[in-house]
Parts: C-alpha cells; structure tokens; sequence
C-alpha cells in the first residue's frame, strides 16, 4: 500500500509539475524566454533591435526610454508588405476602373482609362501622377466611407497577386510582424505612417498586423458629412486633402500622434524625412531601413526602381549607422504564408 501510496504521489506530482509548465510557458513572461525573432537571422541587424528593446526597457539603463515615449513608426508598402510589380492599391485602383467601366463607357476612348481597359501599363505610368490621381478620384470618391470600405474589404478577400497568387494579405513580411509583436510586447506603441489611403489601410491594419485603425496615417481625400435616406453618412469627394509621404509624414506624425517617435523604420527615399525626425530627437533612437536585396524570395530593387526607390536615404543611413535590413541575409522567411 505505501508503494503504491508512493508512486500515485509521485505521478500526482509530476502532473501538477507538467501543468504548471504549461502555465509558466502560456504566461506573458514566458514569451522573453523564447525567441523573439525567430524569422530574423543572427547579424548585426537583429542584434541592433534586441540590443536597443532591451535597453529601452531597462529601468536606470542609459537606453531607458520611458513608457510613453515608447512611439515606433513603420512605412507600410515594402516595409511591412511588398510593393512589386505595382504598389498593392494601384492594384485595387485598376480592378476597380474595370469594375466600373460598364457604367462609363466613355472610358474606352478616354485617358488614362482607356490605357486601364487595354492593359497598357507602360502608356499608363507614362500619364504619371496626373493620370493615376485622375483614376484614383473617379474609383475612390462618390461613395460614403463606409461603402468605401466594404469595396476594399470585398478586394482584399478575392484579389490575387500576379505573381505569387496568394491573398495580398498574405505578402506580409513575417519578420515585421514579430518586429511589431516584439516591440508590443515590450510597451512599445506602434504605428503605421503610409503614402497609401489611411482608409484602404485601416480596413486591414488590425487583423494583418495588430495595429487598430486609430494608429494608421496615411493620404486622404477630402469627405463631407451628408444626410442620405435619413441616415448621417460621411461621402468621399474627388478631391485630395492630404499626401503623408516625404516631408508630409513627419508633419502628419506631429499632427495625429503628438509625440516625436523613436523608433522608425522604412524602405525607401519617402520614408527619408520621418526617420530623420525621429533621429533628431533627444536620447536613444532606432532608424531602419529594408534593403530589398532578394530576387528569388521577393524582389531585388533600390537605386533604379520605378518605385520604393532607395538611394538618399541608403546613402545617410551608411554614413550616420542606421540599420539596414539586407532581405537575403538577415531573414530566413520572407512571407507569412
């Protein structure tokens, strides 16, 4: 009897031991044992983000950041998602001209639209920022807000990309996702600072990359508050109220956050202003770029590309230290899928 008395306290035992390990590792504290970027290789970038996460939460550490100040700013087209062969709005902005051209039969003799319907890209980037804003008003405006997002919300779900033929939700970048998760974790508050319409972003922002729509800014157009069949709705007008690109995006960040970030990453010469007003700010900062460096994966493109041109601010970054992201190498998985 006290065998056996014996071998059921020593199974009792190691049951509530295996069930307090499963605890300890579902508890949040749990996950600073674990890797937090299983995606990114061992270099110097990897090694420059968890050096400064880690000193940014350590209290009397000279990398202190307080809780408040913990503001992170991310680009959205090639920094978080890809951007190739087109940036994935232009794409939703086509398919909609097509959506839309049996009412507007006019469009088949009529510029740009016309190099839309004929699938002739190259005579549509030559209309250049003109023709796109053209198609962009006329696909985007007329419509309420919410309208406007069930049309974005209905794409995003059956839309494929042209090369890949997955969800374009699906060409996020899994390192950035543990990047956003990591720093979350950490107390960081993280947000998303885009040339794309913050409307089309928000309807994806919160389930793709945990960012609820209040921390996404972005380009507008101007709406106006209507009453249509009794109802309060906001329309969207054919008209631009804002461009967050460039030196808009430091200005928007003041705007809508109200506190200079200190961590910022980006891609491209759009992104160029933003992390230099981040870097200008007092004590430890964070500036990163991704060097989209991977044909294979993804796409190798920087100084030449028709778009997410990286040449300036590749140029400052090499000459103050900032980090910068070479695909190939520092990640070992590419998408999430």
């Amino acid at each position: 009897m006290l065998e056996r008395g014996s071998s059921a306290r020593r199974r009792t035992h190691a049951l509530v031991a295996a069930l307090a390990s499963c605890l300890l590792l579902a508890a949040p504290g749990a996950q600073s044992q674990r890797d937090p970027l299983p995606s990114w290789n061992d270099g110097p970038a990897r090694r420059s983000i968890l050096t400064f996460v880690g000193a940014a939460v350590q209290r009397g550490a000279p990398g202190f950041i307080a809780p408040d100040d913990r503001i992170a700013v991310f680009d959205n087209d090639g920094t978080l998602w890809a951007e190739q062969p087109m940036y994935f709005q232009l794409a939703f902005v086509l398919d909609r001209v097509k959506a839309l051209a049996p009412a507007h039969p006019d469009w088949k003799t009529v510029e740009p639209f016309k190099f839309v319907l004929e699938g002739d890209m190259r005579a549509l980037a030559a209309a250049g920022e003109k023709g796109l804003v053209e198609i962009a008003m006329a696909t985007h405006a007329g419509v309420t807000t919410d309208e406007f997002a069930q049309l974005v919300s209905d794409w995003i779900r059956t839309a494929r990309h042209p090369r890949f033929n997955v969800p374009y939700t699906d060409m996020v970048y899994q390192p950035m996702l543990e990047l956003l998760a990591y720093l979350r974790a950490n107390g960081f508050k993280t947000f998303i600072v885009s040339g794309g319409s913050v409307e089309f972003m928000r309807v994806f922002s919160q389930p793709v990359y945990g960012i609820p729509p209040e921390q996404v800014i972005g380009s507008t157009i101007e709406t106006k508050f209507e009453v249509r069949n009794g109802k309060p709705v906001l329309v969207r007008l054919p008209k631009i109220d804002f461009i967050d690109d460039h030196a808009g995006k430091p200005v928007a960040i003041n705007k809508f956050i109200g506190r200079r970030p200190v961590f910022a990453f980006g891609n491209s010469d759009g992104d160029q202003q933003m992390l230099e007003w981040t870097a200008a700010g007092s004590g430890p900062r964070f500036m990163g770029l991704v060097h989209h460096t991977d044909a294979e994966r993804e796409w190798a493109y920087d100084r030449a590309s028709h778009l997410g041109t990286l040449d300036k601010v590749w140029d400052e970054a090499q000459a103050k230290g900032w980090t910068v992201v070479n695909m190939k190498t520092d990640w070992n998985k590419v998408f999430k899928q």
